[in-house]
């Protein structure tokens, strides 16, 4: 675990839609970014099998990379964190989603690392999602205070050049990453 390490401000959401590519997309990160795995929708072992794919990669480029679920099932994957709203162990990273105020309130009591407020923009991942739009993202960003606040939700690097730099310390996607990331 690198707790010590500060968290990235790029950050890759896995989906099953980069395919056989993701391993590629990984690799395609700028060193030390972060790696969220998802794959909710696989079969528990084959999950597994694909996070240890993702994990020997992430380890390989220096990059943070945190299980999607519990804190305890990111403990005996050996990810460096967690992604959920739910208390977990100090010595992992701790990030959760937020979409509105309530889970604002729910990561803060948490005590997570990091909170990934969306969908920002609209988003192909959840297409009947209606978007925050900036004066709601910008909101909640004020609202969560000194939790460093991560952008998602349709996001890119131009997306993210035009946010409030005071408001944001980095930035998640999918489909950015399924194309060559430029540096």
């Amino acid at each position: 675990m690198r707790r010590r390490q500060p968290l990235p401000t790029l950050w890759l959401m896995t989906d099953t839609r980069f395919g056989d590519g993701l391993l590629d997309a990984i690799r395609r990160l700028p060193v030390r970014s972060g790696v969220i795995f998802r794959h909710y929708d696989m079969d528990p072992s084959e999950r597994h099998v694909l996070f240890r794919k993702v994990a020997h990669v992430c380890r390989q480029r220096g990059h943070v990379l945190l299980l999607a679920g519990d804190a305890r099932s990111a403990s005996k994957w050996r990810a460096d964190g967690f992604h959920q709203r739910s208390a977990g162990p100090r010595k992992l990273f701790h990030t959760a989603p937020v979409h509105n105020r309530r889970e604002l309130a729910e990561a803060r009591r948490a005590g997570v690392d990091a909170v990934l407020i969306s969908p920002l923009f609209p988003t192909a991942s959840h297409p009947d999602a209606p978007a925050l739009g900036l004066m709601a993202f910008n909101l909640l960003a004020r609202q969560a205070k000194r939790m460093t606040v991560i952008a998602l939700g349709g996001m890119s690097r131009g997306k993210a050049k035009m946010l409030h730099p005071k408001r944001i310390d980095g930035w998640a996607a999918i489909d950015a990453f399924r194309i060559k990331y430029e540096d």
